[in-house]
């Protein structure tokens, strides 16, 4: 097993406030000519619980309790999380890893099934976080639902 100097959670981001959701929706269906109004219809759903996605907090609590576990265990291992979609963005976040050193990292994704968008549409994203970054980016290791996709190439 290769050694890492981190530990990466990969998630989907969501808004944290109403005035988050219409810049995270279009976000979201970038490129994909997803009509104003549907995406006003969609809002609405999010509006009606404060605007707020649980996603994002609902991460902060595994973070917490993968910390806890491993200061319990005697690991030592920085905890990272980036999102897809929304911040903390994952190129954001690769590039904090680069700034502090981090050289090979394992990376969890918060998906719940098997898809494209819930497995190889992350790997590509890591990826592509990686090339923005350029020749300092960490190497990122996939572990957990990457692998469960039948179409999962490595």
């Amino acid at each position: 097993m290769p050694a890492y100097d981190a530990f990466l959670l990969v998630s989907f981001g969501g808004p944290e406030g109403p005035n988050e959701v219409m810049p995270f929706l279009e976000n979201v269906t970038r490129g994909r000519g997803i009509p104003r109004e549907r995406l006003a219809g969609v809002a609405e759903h999010y509006y009606a619980v404060g605007g707020v996605s649980p996603i994002n907090q609902q991460c902060r609590d595994l973070l917490a309790a993968i910390r806890a576990d491993f200061g319990a265990s005697g690991l030592s291992l920085p905890v990272y999380w980036g999102n897809r979609n929304w911040q903390p963005y994952l190129t954001d976040t690769v590039r904090t890893m680069a700034q502090d050193g981090v050289r090979r990292a394992v990376a969890f994704a918060t998906s719940a099934y098997s898809s494209y968008s819930s497995c190889r549409q992350y790997l590509d994203d890591i990826e592509q976080a990686r090339a923005a970054v350029g020749p300092d980016a960490p190497v990122i290791d996939k572990i957990g639902r990457f692998y469960d996709h039948p179409g999962f190439t490595g």
